[in-house]
């Protein structure tokens, strides 16, 4: 049984397509599901996508938190269900509150369109799930406000607890700690700035996020009692 896999759209989602796409290439069943949802029945795993939802009006995410579909989210995860925010959907969820601290204008003031190198911290969530840490990878980062932020203890937790799941190897936007990526304490919450999508095939200059995004739907598939075995080679 193939994993079927949510990328839930806002008005201003851009991402979208993208991570279709790069899931549907490593087999899964992906499709779009709009904000003004109020049910994730039947799905494995969620996404959200980069963009600019509700075109990032007030601040990014802010208002996204509030469209029905964030309630579903949050009850899905509740339930253990996979996770995954990209870019402005890493954005939303800390606004929703399912995971802790928030994004703020990179330092300098500067938008950021590269390839940078990250290094995975930790195993211990659904998005590095059998991927060793230490290892690195070259992926692109597309944002304006990736400056991820947090308090002193909130920063002490998430290291105690193993919830930095990505770090920059050069920083480029002053994130504190150099953080790229958290977990909510399951871990099977997850946010990130860099677009794995983005690095899923060799003609868009990497296949480095291939490793992620297959991270990802082996846990979708264990949801699912599909297994790795469903997936593409």
């Amino acid at each position: 049984m193939t994993s079927r896999v949510g990328v839930v759209v806002f008005p201003g989602t851009n991402c979208e397509h993208d991570v279709v796409a790069a899931l549907g290439s490593l087999g899964a069943a992906a499709e779009l599901v709009w904000h003004g949802a109020d049910s994730l029945a039947g799905l494995d795993a969620v996404v959200l996508p980069g963009g600019f939802a509700h075109g990032d009006y007030l601040r990014p995410g802010a208002l996204a938190r509030f469209s029905p579909v964030m309630e579903a989210v949050a009850r899905f995860a509740a339930e253990g269900g996979p996770v995954v925010g990209i870019c402005n959907g890493f954005q939303v969820l800390t606004e929703a509150g399912l995971l802790p601290g928030a994004l703020q204008k990179n330092a300098g003031l500067r938008f950021l369109c590269t390839t940078v190198t990250i290094r995975v911290e930790t195993s211990r969530s659904v998005l590095t799930s059998g991927v060793a840490p230490g290892t690195e990878l070259r992926i692109p980062i597309n944002h304006f406000e990736g400056n991820y932020t947090c308090d002193e203890d909130t920063l002490a937790r998430l290291r105690d607890e193993d919830r930095i799941v990505f770090r920059y190897v050069e920083n480029p936007n002053g994130s504190v700690d150099g953080i790229a990526g958290v977990s909510n304490e399951g871990g099977n919450v997850v946010g990130l700035m860099p677009h794995p999508e983005r690095a899923s095939a060799a003609i868009l200059g990497s296949t480095d996020g291939i490793v992620l995004l297959r991270a990802l739907l082996a846990s979708a598939g264990l949801r699912s009692g599909s297994g790795p075995a469903a997936l593409a080679g």
